[in-house]
């Protein structure tokens, strides 16, 4: 099961992608202190789970993308 997260943390967590893909990392600490510099978000809780959300999404693309490639060696 995974997580189920407002619609609000998600569509701040999609803009800020879209602006500073390249900023954003895997590592949650990094995204937290990112998410509060971008952002005027006051609540310590709106951030963590913004920046737990954007941490998730990069790394749940970063398995994909390796699992892509491992199968396609498999193929080969």
């Amino acid at each position: 099961m995974g997580n189920v997260r407002p619609n609000y943390i998600k569509v701040l967590g999609e803009s800020l992608l879209k602006a500073y893909k390249d900023k954003f990392t895997g590592d949650f600490e990094v995204n937290k202190r990112l998410v509060e510099e971008y952002t005027n978000v006051k609540s310590k809780r709106v951030r963590n789970r913004v920046a737990g959300y954007i941490t998730s999404k990069i790394n749940r693309e970063r398995r994909n993308k390796n699992k892509m490639y491992s199968e396609d060696e498999v193929y080969a």
